[in-house]
């Protein structure tokens, strides 16, 4: 008997390790040192977003169209945060797909750290080989405001609006929900969530995530 499709993919994606999470919780810097680390091939999906984006039908992705329609005030100041979230194509599984696919053509050897926000619990869950092989990291408001501040990258976006501080209220708000709903999504699913505050290091954070994928063993 042939295995059921999500079960082969647990076993052609058995090498893969997944950190999600909400903007600003350090995914990003936290893979990089521990794919260094554990001598692991770095899977960043926010590099691979405008690829992504060229490679999905627009008539198969509708909330991609209608985003790509609008103009930076239609996206960032005129929408209400909950809107803006509930119709964002990232958070709405559409361009899951290209993510897996990309895995797929992977080597297993060394082995895959993935990592991005786009990484939505109940898409990883079904994908998971090893449950322990997935982390959701939750970043705290106080950890959250300290990493936009020093990345600028939300103030970029809202700088080329006609309202840059509505724009980036809105912007904000709508992480802050993202973040609280990957939060109760993996802890429903029974997948590991590490909560990230202003008083852990670095090293603290890498620490508990490795611990958390069983790389430490």
């Amino acid at each position: 008997m042939n295995p059921e499709p999500d079960a082969e993919l647990r076993r052609r994606l058995g090498h893969v390790y997944w950190i999600g999470g909400g903007s600003g919780a350090g995914k990003s810097t936290i893979a990089r040192r521990l794919a260094a680390r554990h001598g692991l091939r770095l899977y960043p999906t926010d590099e691979v977003m405008a690829d992504h984006g060229r490679r999905m039908v627009l008539a198969d992705s509708p909330l991609l169209a209608r985003f790509a329609a609008m103009d930076m005030d239609e996206r960032w100041v005129s929408r209400s945060p909950e809107t803006m979230l509930e119709t964002f194509h990232w958070f709405r599984r559409e361009g899951f797909g290209p993510i897996v696919e990309d895995l797929l053509r992977l080597p297993e050897r060394p082995g895959v750290i993935a990592e991005g926000f786009r990484l939505l619990p109940r898409l990883v869950q079904p994908l998971l080989a090893e449950p322990g092989h997935a982390v959701w990291l939750g970043p705290t408001p106080g950890f959250r405001r300290a990493a936009f501040a020093s990345r600028g990258s939300l103030h970029e976006i809202a700088g080329k609006t006609s309202d840059p501080a509505r724009a980036l209220q809105n912007l904000l708000e709508r992480d802050r929900m993202f973040s609280e709903r990957l939060r109760e999504e993996a802890a429903g699913l029974g997948l590991r969530v590490i909560e990230v505050d202003v008083t852990m290091t670095e090293d603290d954070l890498a620490g508990q995530v490795e611990r958390a994928l069983g790389l430490n063993g």
